[in-house]
Protein backbone atom coordinates (compact mmCIF):
# COMPACT_ATOMS: atom_id res chain seq x y z
CA UNK A 1 0.00 0.00 0.00
CA UNK A 2 2.69 2.07 1.30
CA UNK A 3 4.44 1.72 -2.50
CA UNK A 4 1.50 2.42 -4.55
CA UNK A 5 0.95 5.42 -2.96
CA UNK A 6 4.37 7.39 -2.44
CA UNK A 7 4.73 6.43 -6.08
CA UNK A 8 1.72 8.58 -6.69
CA UNK A 9 3.25 11.42 -4.85
CA UNK A 10 3.65 13.87 -7.94
CA UNK A 11 3.63 17.36 -7.50
CA UNK A 12 0.97 19.03 -9.55
CA UNK A 13 2.19 22.67 -11.72
CA UNK A 14 1.52 25.98 -9.93
CA UNK A 15 -0.73 28.16 -12.36
CA UNK A 16 2.08 31.08 -12.88
CA UNK A 17 -0.39 34.08 -13.92
CA UNK A 18 2.66 36.55 -13.82
CA UNK A 19 4.12 35.74 -16.66
CA UNK A 20 1.33 35.81 -19.00
CA UNK A 21 1.69 38.35 -21.74
CA UNK A 22 -1.03 39.53 -24.10
CA UNK A 23 -0.65 41.00 -27.18
CA UNK A 24 -2.14 44.34 -28.39
CA UNK A 25 -2.31 45.77 -31.99
CA UNK A 26 1.26 45.71 -33.93
CA UNK A 27 3.86 45.74 -31.71
CA UNK A 28 2.14 46.34 -28.21
CA UNK A 29 2.03 44.05 -25.26
CA UNK A 30 0.63 43.90 -21.90
CA UNK A 31 2.13 42.08 -19.02
CA UNK A 32 0.78 41.39 -15.58
CA UNK A 33 3.89 42.02 -13.88
CA UNK A 34 2.75 42.47 -9.95
CA UNK A 35 -0.78 41.56 -8.09
CA UNK A 36 -1.31 42.97 -4.33
CA UNK A 37 -4.27 42.20 -1.95
CA UNK A 38 -6.09 45.04 -0.37
CA UNK A 39 -9.04 44.76 1.66
CA UNK A 40 -11.72 42.27 0.27
CA UNK A 41 -10.28 43.02 -3.24
CA UNK A 42 -7.46 41.76 -5.60
CA UNK A 43 -5.66 44.16 -7.68
CA UNK A 44 -3.63 43.64 -10.63
CA UNK A 45 -1.29 46.38 -11.81
CA UNK A 46 -0.84 46.34 -15.65
CA UNK A 47 1.89 47.74 -17.40
CA UNK A 48 1.33 48.44 -21.04
CA UNK A 49 3.67 49.50 -23.15
CA UNK A 50 2.88 51.09 -26.41
CA UNK A 51 5.58 51.07 -29.68
CA UNK A 52 4.44 53.56 -32.39
CA UNK A 53 4.58 53.03 -35.93
CA UNK A 54 7.02 55.23 -37.08
CA UNK A 55 9.99 53.41 -37.81
CA UNK A 56 12.42 56.12 -37.08
CA UNK A 57 11.17 56.41 -33.73
CA UNK A 58 12.40 54.52 -30.48
CA UNK A 59 10.28 55.82 -28.07
CA UNK A 60 7.98 53.98 -26.04
CA UNK A 61 5.30 55.38 -24.13
CA UNK A 62 4.29 53.67 -20.78
CA UNK A 63 0.81 53.06 -19.38
CA UNK A 64 0.07 52.07 -16.32
CA UNK A 65 -3.45 50.91 -15.74
CA UNK A 66 -5.04 48.90 -12.59
CA UNK A 67 -7.30 46.70 -12.57
CA UNK A 68 -9.95 45.76 -9.74
CA UNK A 69 -11.12 42.29 -9.76
CA UNK A 70 -13.53 41.16 -6.64
CA UNK A 71 -14.68 37.05 -5.49
CA UNK A 72 -17.83 38.70 -5.37
CA UNK A 73 -18.38 39.45 -9.13
CA UNK A 74 -16.63 36.86 -11.16
CA UNK A 75 -19.19 35.09 -12.99
CA UNK A 76 -18.86 31.34 -12.61
CA UNK A 77 -19.26 28.47 -14.80
CA UNK A 78 -20.87 25.28 -14.41
CA UNK A 79 -19.41 22.66 -12.39
CA UNK A 80 -18.23 19.91 -14.23
CA UNK A 81 -16.47 16.33 -13.47
CA UNK A 82 -13.76 16.38 -16.19
CA UNK A 83 -11.24 19.10 -16.74
CA UNK A 84 -12.43 22.81 -17.41
CA UNK A 85 -10.68 25.84 -18.24
CA UNK A 86 -10.96 28.58 -15.18
CA UNK A 87 -11.91 32.17 -16.00
CA UNK A 88 -8.59 34.08 -15.32
CA UNK A 89 -10.09 36.41 -12.22
CA UNK A 90 -11.17 33.33 -10.46
CA UNK A 91 -7.40 31.23 -11.12
CA UNK A 92 -5.64 34.65 -10.43
CA UNK A 93 -7.88 34.48 -6.96
CA UNK A 94 -7.51 31.08 -6.23
CA UNK A 95 -3.59 31.29 -6.59
CA UNK A 96 -2.95 34.96 -4.82
CA UNK A 97 -5.22 32.88 -1.69
CA UNK A 98 -3.35 29.86 -1.86
CA UNK A 99 -0.13 31.94 -1.43
CA UNK A 100 -1.39 34.02 1.57
CA UNK A 101 -1.73 30.94 3.64
CA UNK A 102 0.21 28.32 2.05
CA UNK A 103 2.89 28.58 4.53
CA UNK A 104 1.17 28.67 7.49
CA UNK A 105 -0.27 24.75 6.43
CA UNK A 106 2.99 23.22 7.30
CA UNK A 107 2.52 20.77 5.27
CA UNK A 108 -0.65 19.33 6.80
CA UNK A 109 -3.03 17.03 4.29
CA UNK A 110 -5.83 18.29 4.04
CA UNK A 111 -9.04 15.76 4.27
CA UNK A 112 -12.21 16.56 2.30
CA UNK A 113 -15.31 14.80 3.63
CA UNK A 114 -18.81 15.01 2.12
CA UNK A 115 -22.09 12.88 1.25
CA UNK A 116 -21.17 11.17 -2.34
CA UNK A 117 -21.54 13.53 -5.43
CA UNK A 118 -20.54 16.72 -3.67
CA UNK A 119 -17.44 17.55 -5.92
CA UNK A 120 -14.85 16.17 -3.16
CA UNK A 121 -12.56 14.71 -6.15
CA UNK A 122 -12.89 17.54 -8.97
CA UNK A 123 -12.14 20.31 -6.19
CA UNK A 124 -9.68 18.36 -4.41
CA UNK A 125 -8.27 18.15 -7.69
CA UNK A 126 -7.92 22.13 -8.15
CA UNK A 127 -6.41 22.29 -4.70
CA UNK A 128 -3.57 20.04 -4.78
CA UNK A 129 -2.77 22.01 -8.28
CA UNK A 130 -2.53 25.23 -6.81
CA UNK A 131 -1.25 23.97 -3.74
CA UNK A 132 1.63 22.11 -5.22
CA UNK A 133 0.15 18.89 -3.21
CA UNK A 134 -0.50 15.42 -4.36
CA UNK A 135 -4.17 14.59 -4.75
CA UNK A 136 -5.72 10.84 -3.77
CA UNK A 137 -9.23 9.59 -3.54
CA UNK A 138 -9.44 6.62 -0.25
CA UNK A 139 -11.63 4.72 -2.26
CA UNK A 140 -9.29 4.51 -5.85
CA UNK A 141 -6.81 3.23 -3.24
CA UNK A 142 -9.27 1.17 -1.47
CA UNK A 143 -9.74 -0.15 -5.10
CA UNK A 144 -6.51 -0.77 -5.51
CA UNK A 145 -6.27 -3.04 -2.27
CA UNK A 146 -8.73 -4.95 -3.60
CA UNK A 147 -7.40 -5.93 -6.98
CA UNK A 148 -8.64 -3.12 -8.69
CA UNK A 149 -12.68 -4.01 -8.05
CA UNK A 150 -14.91 -1.33 -8.23
CA UNK A 151 -16.29 -0.12 -4.24
CA UNK A 152 -19.77 -1.55 -5.41
CA UNK A 153 -18.88 -4.75 -6.24
CA UNK A 154 -16.38 -4.51 -3.07
CA UNK A 155 -20.02 -4.15 -1.45
CA UNK A 156 -21.48 -6.57 -3.50
CA UNK A 157 -19.48 -9.63 -2.50
CA UNK A 158 -17.55 -8.61 0.56
CA UNK A 159 -20.33 -6.24 2.39
CA UNK A 160 -19.73 -2.57 4.00
CA UNK A 161 -18.13 -3.83 7.10
CA UNK A 162 -15.36 -5.10 4.70
CA UNK A 163 -15.11 -1.93 2.74
CA UNK A 164 -15.11 0.54 5.98
CA UNK A 165 -12.06 -1.48 7.67
CA UNK A 166 -10.13 -0.97 3.90
CA UNK A 167 -10.68 2.68 3.98
CA UNK A 168 -9.65 2.97 7.61
CA UNK A 169 -5.92 0.92 6.67
CA UNK A 170 -5.93 3.73 3.56
CA UNK A 171 -6.73 6.67 5.83
CA UNK A 172 -3.94 5.28 8.33
CA UNK A 173 -1.39 5.20 6.28
CA UNK A 174 -2.11 8.59 4.48
CA UNK A 175 -2.11 10.16 7.70
CA UNK A 176 1.56 9.32 8.03
CA UNK A 177 2.20 11.55 4.82
CA UNK A 178 2.57 15.51 3.86
CA UNK A 179 1.33 17.99 1.53
CA UNK A 180 -1.72 15.68 0.32
CA UNK A 181 -5.35 16.08 -0.44
CA UNK A 182 -7.50 13.90 0.09
CA UNK A 183 -11.15 13.11 -1.45
CA UNK A 184 -12.35 10.39 1.21
CA UNK A 185 -16.13 8.51 0.90
CA UNK A 186 -18.58 9.52 1.88
CA UNK A 187 -19.30 7.42 5.20
CA UNK A 188 -15.78 7.80 6.28
CA UNK A 189 -16.76 10.21 9.10
CA UNK A 190 -18.58 7.39 10.87
CA UNK A 191 -15.84 5.98 12.26
CA UNK A 192 -14.40 8.07 14.97
CA UNK A 193 -11.11 6.40 14.46
CA UNK A 194 -11.26 7.45 10.45
CA UNK A 195 -11.39 11.38 12.76
CA UNK A 196 -8.67 10.76 14.47
CA UNK A 197 -6.44 9.72 11.61
CA UNK A 198 -7.83 12.93 9.87
CA UNK A 199 -7.20 15.14 12.40
CA UNK A 200 -3.57 15.11 11.86
CA UNK A 201 -4.55 17.17 8.86
CA UNK A 202 -7.36 19.70 8.03
CA UNK A 203 -10.17 18.37 7.36
CA UNK A 204 -13.21 20.32 4.97
CA UNK A 205 -16.25 19.71 4.71
CA UNK A 206 -18.32 20.63 1.28
CA UNK A 207 -22.27 21.17 2.51
CA UNK A 208 -24.01 20.90 -0.58
CA UNK A 209 -28.05 20.79 -0.89
CA UNK A 210 -29.50 17.65 -0.98
CA UNK A 211 -31.87 18.16 -3.71
CA UNK A 212 -29.02 19.23 -6.26
CA UNK A 213 -26.74 16.18 -4.88
CA UNK A 214 -29.90 14.08 -5.85
CA UNK A 215 -29.87 15.70 -9.52
CA UNK A 216 -26.38 15.44 -9.97
CA UNK A 217 -26.12 11.49 -9.28
CA UNK A 218 -29.54 10.84 -11.00
CA UNK A 219 -28.04 12.09 -14.24
CA UNK A 220 -25.36 9.82 -14.32
CA UNK A 221 -26.91 6.88 -12.61
CA UNK A 222 -26.34 5.31 -9.09
CA UNK A 223 -24.95 1.48 -10.09
CA UNK A 224 -21.78 2.89 -8.75
CA UNK A 225 -23.48 3.74 -5.42
CA UNK A 226 -23.36 0.90 -3.51
CA UNK A 227 -25.98 2.49 -0.88
CA UNK A 228 -28.04 3.73 -3.53
CA UNK A 229 -28.77 1.50 -6.53
CA UNK A 230 -30.79 -1.05 -4.73
CA UNK A 231 -33.89 1.18 -4.17
CA UNK A 232 -36.67 1.15 -6.14
CA UNK A 233 -38.50 4.26 -7.92
CA UNK A 234 -37.38 6.82 -10.53
CA UNK A 235 -33.65 7.76 -10.03
CA UNK A 236 -34.24 11.07 -8.45
CA UNK A 237 -36.86 10.18 -6.25
CA UNK A 238 -34.83 6.80 -4.47
CA UNK A 239 -31.71 9.12 -4.71
CA UNK A 240 -33.06 12.06 -2.52
CA UNK A 241 -35.00 9.52 -0.20
CA UNK A 242 -31.56 7.78 0.38
CA UNK A 243 -29.50 10.56 0.53
CA UNK A 244 -32.02 12.16 3.56
CA UNK A 245 -31.30 9.28 5.35
CA UNK A 246 -28.47 9.13 5.65
CA UNK A 247 -27.63 12.81 6.04
CA UNK A 248 -29.80 12.00 9.24
CA UNK A 249 -27.20 9.55 10.27
CA UNK A 250 -23.93 11.72 9.20
CA UNK A 251 -24.55 15.20 9.87
CA UNK A 252 -23.14 15.41 13.30
CA UNK A 253 -20.22 13.88 12.11
CA UNK A 254 -19.82 15.89 8.96
CA UNK A 255 -19.96 18.78 11.19
CA UNK A 256 -17.04 17.64 13.04
CA UNK A 257 -15.08 19.28 9.92
CA UNK A 258 -12.18 21.85 10.92
CA UNK A 259 -13.84 24.01 7.97
CA UNK A 260 -17.50 23.86 5.97
CA UNK A 261 -18.23 25.18 3.07
CA UNK A 262 -21.70 25.98 2.07
CA UNK A 263 -22.33 25.68 -1.88
CA UNK A 264 -26.01 27.67 -1.24
CA UNK A 265 -23.88 30.09 0.91
CA UNK A 266 -21.60 30.75 -2.22
CA UNK A 267 -24.17 30.69 -4.33
CA UNK A 268 -25.59 33.59 -2.61
CA UNK A 269 -22.57 35.72 -2.51
CA UNK A 270 -22.18 35.24 -6.30
CA UNK A 271 -25.30 35.83 -6.72
CA UNK A 272 -26.65 32.69 -8.49
CA UNK A 273 -30.27 31.41 -7.83
CA UNK A 274 -28.61 27.93 -7.25
CA UNK A 275 -25.59 25.61 -6.75
CA UNK A 276 -25.61 24.18 -10.48
CA UNK A 277 -23.70 27.36 -12.05
CA UNK A 278 -20.58 27.11 -9.38
CA UNK A 279 -17.48 26.29 -11.25
CA UNK A 280 -14.65 23.96 -9.31
CA UNK A 281 -12.71 27.13 -8.62
CA UNK A 282 -15.33 29.05 -6.94
CA UNK A 283 -15.55 26.41 -4.43
CA UNK A 284 -12.00 25.64 -4.04
CA UNK A 285 -11.52 29.53 -3.09
CA UNK A 286 -14.15 29.49 -0.74
CA UNK A 287 -12.74 26.26 1.09
CA UNK A 288 -9.41 28.00 0.84
CA UNK A 289 -10.97 31.26 2.79
CA UNK A 290 -12.25 28.56 5.09
CA UNK A 291 -9.30 27.13 5.84
CA UNK A 292 -7.52 30.22 6.29
CA UNK A 293 -10.78 31.18 9.05
CA UNK A 294 -9.73 27.64 10.90
CA UNK A 295 -5.96 28.48 10.84
CA UNK A 296 -6.89 31.72 12.25
CA UNK A 297 -8.94 30.34 15.05
CA UNK A 298 -6.02 27.77 15.77
CA UNK A 299 -2.99 30.18 16.40
CA UNK A 300 -4.43 33.55 16.15
CA UNK A 301 -4.30 36.07 13.31
CA UNK A 302 -1.38 35.90 11.30
CA UNK A 303 -1.17 38.78 9.67
CA UNK A 304 -3.82 38.35 6.66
Amino acid sequence: MEAKVANGLLVSPRIDSEKITRRIGTGGSVRFSRRFREQDRLQVLVSAQLQPKTRNSNRHKTVSLEVSCSYKNFPASLLESGGFQAPFDEALILKNKSQEIGPYLSGRCIYLVGMMGSGKTTVGKVLSQVLGYSFFDSDKLVEQEVDGTSVAEIFKLYGEGFFRDKETEVLRKLSLMHQLVVSTGGGAVVRPINWKYMQKGISVWLDVPLEDLARRIAAVGTGSRPLLHHDSGDAYTKTLTRLSTLMEERSDAYANANARVSLEEIAAKLGHRDVSNLSPTAIAIEALEQIEGFLKEENGDFGL
